[in-house]
């Protein structure tokens, strides 16, 4: 053995013990000891202390850093856990290719690497900074659309903040005609196609809206919507459409008077 290693054959049993135990911890932890390894039993325990200290302030940075690495963005995290979920979902019930394509590329289109859970968010603030974040959020929407730009600000306030965010895939049907309307929808960015039974179109963009017709007569769908490309839109439940009107009872003429126009073009066709 080393010159600077003591023969330790003739030790007692807690000299040699101290020594293996050295030994194995420097090998373990990958901690160098100096030039010279310790002698004397002294030396040994304080330098196997001091490679336990120096272990323990090793992985307490290890694991602060990581944690502050994680928190820096805690959405992008979470996005891609609930992504895994939803590539193993799609891996058990063995769906095709193209349709977990269009799965993935829809998660890309609606959270954009990026997953809050809103409501939550929104159910903890009080009721003015609600009302100012959705109103900063949907910003554009009023901008775009004729009917909130010249409304009753308190109006455009009790709509927005009952809206929900959706988005749509081109060629994905909206709403079918015939069945029973218990929403409609507001353009934030995208075309639809309104498809009719005379098999004519009519476009929509950025700042119109559809399907009010079915909430104020209360029938079915008469008519067919398609998205052309992306679309993100606000959609409005029926209870909720009927809850502001009674509020607002002006706004509903408004939107009667749009209806009546859409139905008579539907007519002529």
């Amino acid at each position: 053995p080393s010159a600077a290693v003591p023969r330790l054959q003739n030790d007692s049993w807690g000299k040699q013990y101290s020594h293996a135990l050295f030994k194995a911890m420097s090998h373990m932890l990958c901690i160098g000891y100096g030039q010279q390894a310790p002698e004397g039993m002294t030396d040994v325990w304080l330098t196997m202390l001091s490679m336990i200290v120096g272990a323990t302030c090793y992985a307490m940075f290890i694991g602060h850093a990581t944690a502050l690495i994680q928190s820096l963005d805690s959405s992008r995290r979470q996005y891609q856990e609930k992504y895994k979920q939803v590539e193993q979902y799609m891996s058990f019930h063995k769906l095709p290719g193209d349709t977990r394509q269009r799965i993935h590329e829809y998660y890309e289109h609606r959270y954009q690497g990026k997953m809050f859970d809103e409501e939550n968010i929104l159910g903890e603030l009080s009721e003015p900074l609600k009302e100012e974040i959705i109103n900063f959020n949907c910003r554009n929407l009023v901008a775009n659309m004729p009917l909130f730009a010249n409304a009753d600000p308190n109006f455009v306030t009790a709509m927005l903040t009952k809206l929900r965010f959706e988005v749509f895939q081109p060629g994905d049907f909206i709403i079918r005609e015939g069945t029973v309307g218990k929403k409609m929808y507001f353009i934030q960015h995208g075309v639809v196609s309104i498809l009719t039974k005379g098999n004519k179109e009519t476009k929509l963009s950025d700042g119109s809206y559809f399907g009010e017709i079915c909430l104020l007569t209360r029938g079915r769908r008469t008519a067919s919507v398609r998205s052309d490309t992306y679309c993100r839109l606000y959609s409005l439940s029926v209870d909720n459409f009927n809850e502001v009107l009674e509020e607002y009872p002006m706004m509903r003429r408004a939107f009667e008077t749009v209806a009546m126009d859409r139905l008579d073009r539907i007519g002529e066709e």
